[in-house]
């Protein structure tokens, strides 16, 4: 194993490992307090669902998880590419699966190993589960037991059932070939297509393409002896026969001739260069193989610039990625109760997904990625952080289904459906998924001050590794190489450019700055010298202000009292200068904004105003339209108190300075973020809720923060500072890794 790949492996084992072992918990969705609750949930009031579901089957679906509840069942025989380790070695995998069920489409998963490799067991035990779950979902089975158990299951079984790496792969490829064929105007039906790699995604993918209009005698499937012709007898099923084509062509060489699509699910480099140039005008290039394709793009392009070019990767346009299919195809199922998902379920998915790249791709979708996208020969297959998708595919597939026979309990108002799948959508994701985009394109030297903490030096690796810029670590070289050793990072210590500000060339300039700075203020230079060779804050605020560094990220190990105050001895932020913090909470599929967390302690009206257009400014470079309510614990002049009149002042002083953004106060946080409370004022200006709440006081912002964090478990970035002429994020001292990521990403951007 290379040195870098053990890297790689510590950091996946910690990030499975911390807080706590694995990817996802179980939680309550009905109170559990008190005993009338337990009476409710368990004996004796749960004796009536259950008489209620003997009686009438179907409303398991009320009164149940049954109909949110999807099963990811694996044997291990064929994990990812590491082929047969195993049913426990498959659960990490089972486990992402799940989540990506509950991020993307808002479905409850659980992951179950099976401990065998017989497909009758497999077939049994999974049906005995069947009353359990709305849908099973198989995974990393090998051919060609992955047919059979699918087969079986689908026969026997009244939900779907769906083996992801067979038509998870088909549907994203069918909905990328649906575009490249419009763009190269060719016709399905007229196509000569070529597919490498007869295992399951290979054969599903031909398939549905079939059943979409591809000719069979148009269609050349090839495995790793050749062509799969008519007649030929050697490592032959009855999944490959039923794809045999007539033809003379006996290799993949000599079938790509003249070939309009090429469909990879094979090996790296399977494809030459060579081939792609026999290719026929325009020809479709699915090169999905992983974690390398047959033939990259840039290969492709070399000897044919009109190409459109797909791949499995996330580092290339016209990525086949399964995440657009399997949770939505899932959702749409379940919310019609549906027996099976079928072969035209498929096909809507397909057809919604290459709808979906050929409209205007909204600007977040555009900033998460940190590029416009537009369609075309690099934009054929949506993105997987395309917020419509969760409104525009289960739609599809729903009426599909309902079309053909399958639902048992048809959707009436499609419009109202729509609705409230928009209220499933988590906007916060995509937000950090823009952010990261956008910090990789800056590329950004990035200080990490405090050299001597091994968070802070995880996360500068991390920071250089995941291709986001330079780490700059401030510290002396011998403690950052124990550290980084301790932490099981030993080679890291070579790639980390490590700065020290005892044998700094610059030391001399900062002092000189710094003494210009602070001579009128008590400070001498024995006093300068301390302050500049020795306070890591202190001197990586001087390299960042002499730009040395384009982002500085600190405060891990001190409190940001102690680091505000060293900081302001090299740039101007304080109350006075126009410095304000602004804390994210991010909590289910929610991102309200408060200010101010960091510098105003007890803010009158006109720094409350000026709190209000900052964090409208960071609301702004998220992707938020602000709507900002001034907060307290009397709404709109009720209860009358001296102590709440400055948030009743604030948005008076706002209405003489014309700002572009929603603001209405004084409100409780109720009124401030819920509609329904939020409607008894039909005066109140703002639109939605408010994603920005200006507090009173800083001391009332960190109680609403913390209290959030430790009985809500939001997830908190921040403070952001803002209003710094240069980009400056502060951690917390409990901030993880990924906590300090997330700042030194926000410096990056230079948000705030």
């Amino acid at each position: 194993m290379s040195s870098k790949a053990k890297t790689t492996r510590e950091e996946a084992l910690a990030y499975h490992f911390e807080p706590q072992p694995g990817k996802y918990e179980i939680t309550a969705s009905k109170p559990m307090a008190t005993q009338r609750d337990l009476s409710l949930a368990y004996s004796p009031g749960v004796a009536v669902p259950v008489l209620a579901i003997a009686e009438r089957p179907e409303t398991a679906y009320d009164y149940t998880t049954k109909g949110n509840m999807v099963a990811v069942i694996s044997n291990g025989t064929a994990i990812l590419g590491l082929g047969n380790l195993g049913a426990l070695a498959s659960k990490p995998v089972m486990e992402g699966k799940a989540v990506l069920f509950k991020r993307f489409a808002d479905v409850n998963a659980i992951d179950i190993e099976l401990d065998s490799e017989d497909a009758e067991e497999i077939i049994r035990a999974v049906k005995l589960m069947g009353p359990t779950f709305g849908g099973i979902n198989l995974e990393d089975i090998k051919a060609p037991e992955c047919f059979i158990i699918e087969q079986r299951l689908k026969e026997e079984m009244d939900i779907p059932v769906f083996h992801d790496d067979q038509h998870g792969t088909a549907v994203i490829c069918a909905a990328g070939l649906i575009n490249a064929l419009e763009i190269s105007g060719k016709k399905i039906e007229e196509v000569k297509i070529v597919l490498n790699g007869a295992g399951a995604a290979g054969i599903a993918c031909l398939e549905l393409l079939k059943s979409m209009g591809a000719r069979h005698d148009n269609c050349i499937m090839c495995d790793t002896k050749g062509v799969i012709w008519q007649g030929r007898t050697e490592g032959m099923n009855q999944w490959k026969s039923a794809h045999a084509a007539r033809t003379e062509a006996r290799t993949l060489e000599e079938a790509m001739k003249g070939a309009d699509v090429f469909l990879g699910v094979s090996a790296k480099g399977a494809v030459t260069p060579e081939m792609i140039a026999s290719m026929a005008d325009n020809p479709v290039i699915f090169a999905m193989a992983n974690p390398d394709p047959e033939i990259t793009p840039e290969e492709a392009h070399a000897v044919r610039p009109d190409a459109i070019v797909a791949t499995g990767r996330s580092d290339y346009p016209n990525q086949v990625n399964n995440v657009l299919g399997f949770p939505y195809l899932f959702r749409g199922a379940l919310d019609i109760h549906a027996r099976a998902i079928n072969d035209e379920m498929k096909i809507a998915c397909a057809e919604a997904l290459a709808r979906l790249a050929r409209e205007d791709v909204p600007d977040e979708v555009a900033m998460a990625y940190g590029r416009k996208l537009s369609f075309g020969r690099d934009y054929i297959i949506p993105t997987p952080f395309d917020p419509r998708l969760i409104h525009v595919i289960p739609p599809a597939v729903a009426k599909a289904g309902m079309d053909t026979g399958v639902a048992r309990r048809p959707i009436i108002d499609m419009a109202a459906y729509e609705m409230s799948l928009k209220s499933r959508m988590d906007p916060t994701a995509s937000i950090l998924q823009g952010i990261y985009a956008r910090a990789k394109s800056a590329q950004a030297r990035m200080i990490f001050a405090e050299g001597d903490d091994p968070r802070v030096l995880r996360a500068a690796v991390a920071w250089q590794r995941s291709g986001l810029g330079k780490a700059l670590v401030v510290g002396r070289e011998a403690d950052v190489k124990e550290k980084l050793e301790a932490a099981g990072l030993a080679d890291a210590v070579r790639e980390l450019e490590v700065v020290n500000a005892a044998n700094s060339r610059h030391l001399d300039t900062y002092k000189a700055f710094l003494y210009a700075r602070l001579q009128r203020k008590g400070y001498d230079r024995q006093d300068i010298h301390r302050l500049a060779a020795r306070d890591r804050h202190v001197f990586s605020a001087l390299m960042l202000a002499h730009g040395h560094g384009d982002g500085l990220v600190t405060g891990a190990t001190r409190k940001s009292a102690h680091v505000m105050e060293h900081i302001n001895h090299v740039f101007d932020a304080s109350a006075q200068d126009g410095a304000v913090g602004v804390t994210a909470l991010l909590h289910k599929g929610r991102i309200i904004l408060i200010g101010d967390t960091l510098v105003h302690e007890w803010p009158d009206e006109n720094d409350l105003a000026l709190i209000a257009t900052r964090a409208a400014g960071v609301a702004r470079s998220l992707g938020l339209e602000p709507r900002v309510a001034f907060v307290s614990f009397s709404t709109f002049g009720h209860p009358v108190s001296e102590r709440a009149e400055k948030m009743h002042r604030a948005p008076v002083v706002l209405d003489g300075r014309k700002v572009d953004f929603e603001y209405e106060g004084e409100m409780t946080v109720d009124v401030a973020l819920n509609p329904d409370v939020m409607a008894n004022y039909p005066f109140c200006r703002l639109s939605g809720p408010a994603n920005i709440l200006v507090v009173p006081a800083r001391h009332s912002a960190s109680i609403s923060v913390k209290l959030m964090q430790e009985m809500a478990g939001a997830t908190v970035i921040g403070p952001i500072l803002t209003g710094v002429t240069r980009p400056i994020q502060l951690c917390t001292t409990t901030s993880t890794v990924n906590d300090i990521l997330n700042m030194a990403a926000m410096a990056a951007c230079k948000i705030g």
